[in-house]
């Protein structure tokens, strides 16, 4: 997406980008393979796509991931780094077709595929994906960006022309709930103040809005947020929604793994946004499905599948990147670690799926402390233990202060195999890297504890999403017990999630 953070839209244009061959990585399947088994997935889920990219080997020449003057393939304008390396947009049976396969596996039924005007490279390559998102049984919604010179005007005759040259694919999604019309999402909608033009082709589309503002949404048919920095907190979004509810319309905040776009905009100061190794996602996901936030949204989006440049992925990132380019990975994500790593976001997104839509499928690791019975030695003003396995990495228990040593305990319900706790602080830079001294004690009765690891340091950096994670030989517990000695950032026991692993 053009970078929020960035002064003008036309600034992500200028990169270019693209794939070289022989990086190591398996095949992929050829196009003519038959489709994977579909698996459940959901049309009210849509993952915003970005089919900029390409490569010497497929489109002449590297464009896009060179953002920020680099010179692919081993040096990109990214943080994380594909699983794939730098790919071409236009590869179908090879990139496009992986990224089927893993939209399919995340669960969600829709992408919404960035579209840059009549006859630019995005639009001379929709035909292609769409015909390989229609093997997968993927629907394909339309992300109308900001190029030079769009009025509501050439939005409406960009609906008209989109509608008239992919309608008929199998893959153009149509939301049959609201009349079988087409999806538009229009970034950066507030450029324009008159829309009037969009009453035009209401009864054959459904065009959003990208703002919470309801006096900005005259002739929308709904609206959505695509910030991934504010879905975190959720601004406005309870408005928005129980506005979308009164007039009809569509509510679709959208939600991001983290943000962070430092090598794509070298300089930078404005922020980024940890990914705290999951906790960030899930309580955007929460932000969006609880009523007292997002609220039963109509759709959720999620921001995003390959904004590599803004590092919001949830494509699978490389767990062994270049080396010194200070490439950030996935290592930690939900427990998860190396290879496995890379597709935790993927899995995530359908645990969330299946969460919005009602489906139950459990995790394959989950966390055992998750709103589990939960309690410590003290806790200052309103940081109690509770908000140490919430789920919302923004809250936090904290200690009474100058007053170690202090303790937090979790009872995970019933006697357990036990091999890793990642504990985190909330995702933010105004977070300073701290060291907190802790160890670990479990118990079977709740009664007698033994020590399962010695008194250590452990770093907590928001450069790296604030995390620690404590591995020790499995051993079966039911109550875990940290206790703190020491914290180099704040005289206190700190902890926003508290987690416990089998594996």
């Amino acid at each position: 997406m053009p970078n929020w953070r960035t002064a003008t839209a036309a600034a992500v244009l200028l990169v270019a980008s693209g794939l070289t061959p022989l990086l190591g990585r398996p095949a992929l399947a050829s196009q003519n393979a038959p489709q994977a088994a579909a698996g459940h997935t959901a049309a009210d889920v849509q993952l915003f796509y970005y089919p900029w990219y390409g490569s010497p080997a497929v489109a002449g020449s590297y464009r896009h991931w060179q953002q920020g003057g680099h010179t692919p393939p081993d040096d990109i304008g990214a943080d994380l780094y594909p699983e794939l390396g730098p790919y071409d947009s236009g590869d179908l049976a090879g990139a496009v077709t992986q990224h089927m396969r893993w939209i399919q596996r995340s669960g969600a039924g829709v992408i919404v595929y960035s579209w840059w005007g009549q006859d630019s490279y995005e639009d001379r390559l929709a035909a292609g994906v769409l015909d390989t998102a229609a093997r997968f049984g993927i629907k394909v919604a339309w992300h109308l960006e900001p190029y030079t010179g769009r009025t509501a005007a050439s939005t409406v005759a960009d609906i008209a022309y989109i509608n008239s040259r992919y309608g008929n694919s199998p893959a153009f999604y149509r939301d049959a709930a609201h009349g079988d019309r087409g999806a538009f999402y229009v970034f950066e909608s507030l450029r324009i103040t008159d829309w009037t033009a969009l009453d035009q082709v209401r009864s054959s589309s459904i065009v959003l809005a990208q703002t919470t503002d309801t006096t900005k949404v005259a002739h929308f048919g709904g609206m959505y947020t695509y910030d991934g920095i504010a879905g975190a907190t959720a601004p406005g979004w309870k408005g928005a929604s129980d506005f979308c509810k009164a007039n009809g319309l569509i509510w679709a905040p959208s939600v991001a793994p983290g943000y962070i776009d430092d090598r794509a905009v070298p300089g930078n100061t404005t922020p980024t946004l940890g990914r705290g190794n999951g906790a960030t996602y899930d309580t955007e996901w929460q932000n969006a499905l609880a009523p007292a936030t997002g609220g039963d949204p109509s759709w959720v989006s999620v921001t995003s599948f390959n904004e590599w440049h803004e590092g919001s992925v949830i494509e699978p990132a490389s767990s062994t990147p270049p080396a010194g380019r200070g490439y950030q990975t996935f290592d930690g994500a939900y427990g998860r670690t190396g290879a496995d790593a890379e597709t935790a976001y993927l899995d995530r997104t359908k645990y969330w799926v299946d969460r919005f839509t009602g489906t139950t499928t459990p995790p394959a690791n989950p966390n055992l402390a998750a709103g589990r019975a939960i309690s410590a030695s003290s806790h200052t003003q309103g940081y109690v233990a509770g908000n140490a396995n919430d789920g919302n990495a923004g809250t936090y228990w904290e200690s009474a202060n100058n007053a170690f040593p202090q303790s937090i305990t979790v009872d995970l319900g019933a006697v357990s195999d036990v091999t890793r706790i990642v504990l985190t602080l909330p995702p933010s830079s105004a977070w300073g890297r701290r060291t907190q001294t802790i160890a670990v004690l479990g118990s079977q009765d709740g009664t007698a504890y033994s020590t399962m690891v010695a008194p250590l340091g452990y770093t907590f950096d928001p450069g790296t999403g604030n995390t620690a994670t404590i591995t020790f030989p499995a051993t079966s517990q039911r109550h875990i017990r940290l206790t703190f000695t020491g914290n180099t950032g704040w005289p206190a026991g700190q902890v926003s999630e508290f987690q416990v692993y089998r594996t």
